[in-house]
């Protein structure tokens, strides 16, 4: 979708002549640092090319009207500036809104009413922050349209509270914040526990990143993902007996083989594993990808999925069988899956020169084991989110 087309579609959906303003909010993959964010690790993510366009007029009124091309069926979800409550009949609006009612809330008044016109590119539920790319391109219209001074982490913290307490998603930070800062060639390695960053190039020379979504429907995601939580909170509440922790992302491999006879039950044990020696693998990988070694990162990337799948046992065997698969293909330097699990998509780095064979081995392994093909696509390290002032 280029800006003529948005532009056009934007015109006709809200009967105008006048041309909008046009911005852009990325989705995101995590390179490494699985499940690491709410055990107060480190992750490592990247804005990709995929994300959400979003054009945008100002109105005299106090009207808000939204329409999305992708959920046309629904038509231009309406409210006013006066109501911003969530309202389950608003759907995929109720994103835009809470962004709106937070800003409103927190000192960035928004006099007037929208028309704001959303294209997305990310797949639904393929697990690459499709609403936090909604919220985020919200947070740059708003920025944009009423030039407001707001701080780029300020916007990053209203989007996540907006998933938190206005939608009711009990969900980290790692996706705004990548959304929010993205950086163009560079993933960044994030503190969840204090939000220090820093950014580290990732040169893929003659490589590129794949995104395998497994098109399974990520039906025990959530469950799981608060299951796994609990668990992780009962081994560190178990360590806190002898020892003065306040995160598993606070302890080395070293000092965990050490105490890990403190933790009473067997399965907590190998979740706490996974998130000590995650967050481990994640803090190497910044070192590797800076000294340009890619082919080690490849490896950890590898490690990381092994991991999840017997500590932590979120992979499920369609995203197994993609990364297993992808391992013992020519040209593969590693993959694994990202995102919560149980579904939704895994990574690979791939050389240019075997893309092609990658995505015909792994549509056939995988559409034989279960009857319906997963989708690749090929993603860019981009920015993170803006407006777009020159032509797309």
């Amino acid at each position: 979708m280029n800006q003529q087309q948005l532009s056009q579609a934007f015109q006709k959906v809200f009967k105008t002549t006048d041309s909008p303003r046009f911005f852009f909010a990325p989705g995101r993959i995590n390179l490494i640092g699985e499940h690491t964010d709410y055990n107060g690790g480190h992750v490592f993510p990247a804005a990709i090319s995929f994300g959400t366009y979003a054009a945008a007029q100002k109105r005299s009124d106090q009207k808000l009207r939204f329409y999305s091309l992708n959920f046309s069926d629904e038509g231009v979800i309406e409210c006013d500036l006066a109501d911003l409550s969530h309202n389950p009949d608003h759907s995929w609006a109720n994103f835009p809104k809470g962004m709106i009612q937070l800003f409103n809330e927190n000192g960035f008044p928004i006099p007037h009413g929208m028309d704001i016109l959303f294209f997305g590119n990310i797949p639904n539920g393929a697990g690459l922050s499709s609403s936090a790319s909604i919220e985020m391109a919200t947070g740059v219209v708003l920025e944009g349209l009423f030039d407001l001074a707001i701080d780029r982490l300020k916007m990053i913290q209203l989007g996540q509270k907006v998933e938190n307490d206005y939608i009711g998603v009990n969900s980290g930070i790692m996706d705004q914040f990548a959304i929010g800062k993205g950086k163009k060639d560079a993933a960044m390695l994030l503190d969840c526990q204090t939000l220090d960053y820093r950014y580290a190039p990732v040169d893929l020379g003659e490589h590129e990143i794949v995104i395998i979504n497994s098109n399974k429907q990520r039906t025990l995601a959530e469950s799981k993902y608060n299951e796994r939580r609990a668990e992780c909170e009962q081994a560190l509440t178990d360590l806190r007996t002898e020892v003065s922790v306040t995160s598993l992302g606070e302890l080395t491999s070293e000092q965990f083989e050490e105490v890990k006879h403190l933790i009473q039950d067997g399965t907590n044990l190998k979740r706490a594993k996974h998130a000590v020696y995650e967050n481990e693998r994640t803090l190497l990988a910044l070192q590797e990808l800076e000294q340009g070694r890619l082919q080690e990162f490849g490896k950890l990337m590898n490690e990381s999925h092994i991991s999840l799948r017997d500590d932590y046992e979120v992979t499920g065997a369609e995203l197994d069988t993609i990364a297993e698969t992808a391992w013992q293909l020519p040209g593969v330097i590693g993959a694994r899956m990202t995102g919560a699990g149980f579904g939704g998509c895994a990574i690979a780095i791939v050389h240019s020169a075997e893309v092609a064979n990658f995505k015909e081995q792994i549509a056939q392994k995988y559409t034989e084991a279960f009857g319906y093909a997963p989708s690749f696509y090929e993603a860019k390290i981009s920015d993170g989110a803006k407006e777009l002032t020159e032509e797309f």
